[in-house]
């Protein structure tokens, strides 16, 4: 089948200034592009600014689709611990037994009128029959109330995990309060654990929340084994309707380095790679730098050279993407370090994704660019606009200065991806592409703050970090750019995102959605 869509200011994708107005689809290909085509088939009005369906490289979908039916403890709604109870307590789990959890995400100590985190007595005083957990804002610790704890089997007896932490009060019972990857998970699988089908369930459910975005392709970047694996709740899902096209990296530290963990599936759904934490956060003062923080504390290393040379090592020879998660300057420093003398393992896309990349120096860039791997770098504009305050707060005014150098990044060897990181930032619509364009343009804060304005790029430059660049990066091979023998996925906005102000940036949104050639998504 033939379909000619006309009328449209098309972003083609394959460089900073290419539009056209006409593409012509057959079944669910992209045919030909150009200006003016002789329609052909049926035809269809754009009627406004086309491009390709955006990507998110870098998300947590798994964590979307709990937070999408789970309370959103961030400003503007939330700004004390005694708020975030009442928001709790109008959460639809509330009240509904004991076999069911009231979830939250978003909170950021800092930014609570208490500036302390909450806890397990303070989540208790909104339930003790039902089981709470909250994300907080970084998505690497939580806090739960006792019968969260109690289902998860931690007392005042339990160990910490290696790489996390129970926090305890003075008298050693745990606070709630479960500090990094680690000690989350203990939560997390206690959780997952009560309903498969739940979970299923609240995927299936974000499809639209993606497609709503304009996403077409995420990356899964936090793919677990226990207590199911990853791919098989993508696999369910997908065969129930979730429509974008997924990327799934597996946890290192949840893998057998003994047993093989080949790439396996299609464009639509696979596994790609597996994942790294090296550090932790600049919000919550656990990313790893060379200087210690104004505070005194260093932040906090949670992968040695040598584990960290063993799961490069793995992600060699098992044909895989290694992607890791670095924050600070010490931690960058030593994934570049690592892998700096290797030879690419991976033609088709980079073998080494730094995530966040936060703190990078020039030094840095010039390893890189000296450095026969071939790297991606990929970055959350969405970090510095909704965490402002704690970057100020945390980091010296020399370590601030060298914060999301994008466009640094972009001039380097290294491929710059934009991503959302989502749900792991303290807003209420923590993935959509328009609030990380805005802030990558405009280098401004919600606050107002501008955050090292000399590292600002373009929108065209931007939109390539969504689209082409990201789909480089995440070996999506049929997506990026609307070329002919590419998927027909493209997105319809409702202004123009290459001519609005740059303070409208924000306000852009998507449409309509079209995947395969089938619009998928209607605003």
């Amino acid at each position: 089948m033939l379909t000619t869509y006309i009328n449209g200011k098309i972003f083609v994708g394959t460089d900073e200034q290419t539009f056209v107005n006409t593409i012509i689809i057959e079944d669910d290909k992209i045919k030909q592009i150009g200006n003016d085509l002789a329609p052909v088939g049926k035809v269809v009005d754009l009627g406004g600014q086309t491009m390709p369906g955006l990507i998110d490289c870098h998300t947590h979908p798994k964590y979307i689709a709990d937070a999408l039916h789970g309370t959103a403890c961030t400003p503007p709604n939330v700004n004390s611990i005694k708020e975030m109870q009442a928001a709790l307590r109008q959460s639809p789990s509330y009240g509904q037994g004991p076999d069911t959890w009231i979830e939250g995400w978003g909170f950021d100590e800092t930014k609570l009128a208490e500036h302390r985190s909450p806890n397990r007595d303070d989540l208790d005083a909104v339930s003790t029959d039902q089981p709470i957990f909250i994300y907080r804002s970084d998505c690497h610790s939580s806090v739960g109330n006792s019968k969260a704890l109690e289902l998860a089997g931690i007392n005042e007896n339990t160990p910490d995990p290696v790489g996390g932490k129970i926090e305890r009060f003075a008298d050693g019972r745990p606070t709630g309060f479960m500090r990094e990857v680690a000690a989350t998970q203990l939560l997390i699988r206690a959780k997952s654990a009560q309903s498969y089908q739940t979970d299923l369930t609240n995927m299936v459910n974000s499809s639209n929340h993606y497609l709503a975005n304009g996403l077409v392709a995420i990356g899964e970047m936090m793919g677990r084994m226990k207590p199911y694996t990853t791919l098989k709740l993508y696999q369910d899902s997908v065969k129930e309707g979730f429509a974008p096209k997924a990327s799934i990296y597996y946890v290192f530290d949840e893998l057998d380095p003994t047993q093989p963990l080949q790439p396996s599936g299609n464009q639509h759904l696979r596994v790609a790679g597996i994942k790294v934490f090296m550090d932790g956060s600049i919000s919550g003062e656990t990313a790893f730098n060379k200087e210690p923080y104004p505070s005194g504390k260093m932040g906090v290393s949670l992968t040695s050279v040598a584990k960290l040379k063993q799961a490069v090592d793995f992600a060699r020879k098992n044909k895989l993407q290694i992607a890791i998660h670095a924050m600070g300057n010490a931690a960058i420093q030593r994934v570049i370090d690592v892998t700096k003398g290797l030879q690419p393992w991976l033609d088709k896309m980079p073998s080494v994704r730094i995530e966040h990349a936060s703190l990078m120096t020039d030094e840095m860039f010039k390893e890189i660019d000296a450095s026969p791997m071939n790297y991606a770098l990929v970055t959350q504009p969405i970090f510095y606009f909704a965490e402002d305050e704690s970057y100020r707060n945390y980091l010296s005014p020399a370590q601030f200065k060298t914060a999301y150098r994008i466009k640094a990044m972009r001039t380097s060897s290294a491929i710059l991806g934009l991503s959302s990181d989502a749900p792991c930032t303290p807003w209420a619509e923590p993935d959509s592409p328009f609030y990380s364009i805005y802030a990558a343009v405009t280098r401004k804060a919600a606050n107002g703050d501008v955050v090292n304005a000399d590292e600002a790029i373009t929108v065209p430059q931007a939109v390539l970090g969504y689209t082409r660049d990201a789909a480089r990066i995440g070996g999506f091979t049929n997506n990026g750019t609307l070329e002919a023998g590419k998927d027909a996925d493209f997105v319809i906005l409702n202004k123009d995102i290459f001519t609005v102000s740059p303070a409208d940036l924000q306000n852009v949104k998507v449409s309509e959605t079209w995947i395969g050639g089938h619009r998928v998504y209607q605003n």
